[in-house]
């Protein structure tokens, strides 16, 4: 499979929004309300240049976030159809290129609680818990990495 990523287009609105449902849809149930990311604004988010994406047509999603000090992996998303395919894993390295490119030392992200195979995959590329918060409705456990080869990463 082609793992090559770009910046989303306009014209990548519908399939963003297509690979996101698809890949959020199976929590609802478990966690009993629609997770956020399928209530985002995509198109704003690709207007920002925050969308990412790979595939043709598109499997896999990325949304980041650069801040200050950090570099926050708003979302990733990997098309069911497309599971086990190495996608999602070469997002996550996008993402630490990203940000090395920024200069930006961490990359943080939070998932829901009971999205047990999410805290299990960014256990396995070494992002660590920093903390299970209540945001609203959502029960989430926070997680960070350093970034290698930036200035202060761990």
């Amino acid at each position: 499979m082609d793992h090559h990523i770009r910046p989303a287009t306009p014209a990548d609105a519908a399939a963003v929004k297509a690979v996101i449902d698809a890949a959020y849809r199976p929590y609802i149930t478990r966690i009993g309300l629609r997770p956020a990311p399928m209530d985002a604004d995509h198109a704003a988010d690709i207007a920002a240049g925050r969308v990412f994406v790979t595939g043709d047509p598109v499997v896999g999603v990325l949304v980041l976030v650069a801040e200050p000090d950090h570099l926050v992996l708003e979302n990733i998303a990997v098309h069911p159809d497309a599971h086990r395919q190495g996608v999602g894993r070469h997002l996550l390295t996008f993402a630490e290129t990203r940000a090395r490119a920024l200069h930006l030392p961490e990359i943080r992200l939070y998932t829901n609680a009971l999205m047990r195979e999410n805290q299990e995959i960014y256990s396995r590329y070494g992002y660590e818990v920093t903390e299970r918060r209540q945001d609203g409705p959502y029960d989430r456990v926070h997680y960070r990495k350093g970034v290698p080869g930036t200035t202060g990463s761990a």
